[in-house]
């Protein structure tokens, strides 16, 4: 029953911001990281960003000092902050939540995305 939403994707023009956000359905235990996705049209999917429970982020090499990924515990949420956006950030960005059961168990899930759309 763990469920991931993300919204906050929009048509935006070059240069400008988006804030994208991931809400959990309640309180999911054994949460090792949370991570941004993308996927441009008809492509794999590619890491944007992830933050540990321990609060350690990474970030794409190409999209560090761009883009900020943060959560707030209290909300059960995961937030994207981009900055000067280009149009190849175009795509769909997706919310994952990796959870750690025991040793050797452990479970993925993912919402189904939000489109982010970046105009010349």
């Amino acid at each position: 029953q763990v469920q991931l939403a993300e919204s906050g994707g929009a048509l935006v023009q070059v240069g400008g911001s988006l804030r994208l956000t991931c809400v959990v359905s309640g309180s999911v235990p054994g949460i090792e990281f949370m991570t941004w996705y993308r996927a441009a049209s008809g492509k794999q999917r590619e890491l944007v960003a992830k933050i540990t429970k321990t609060g350690v982020t990474t970030y794409a090499d190409s999209l560090k000092g761009r883009f900020t990924i943060s959560r707030d515990e209290a909300k059960n949420t995961l937030y994207l902050q981009m900055e000067k956006l280009k149009s190849e950030d175009t795509g769909v960005y997706y919310c994952n939540l990796k959870q750690v059961i025991a040793m050797n168990e452990g479970y993925s899930y993912w919402g189904q995305g939000t489109q982010v759309t970046v105009s010349p």
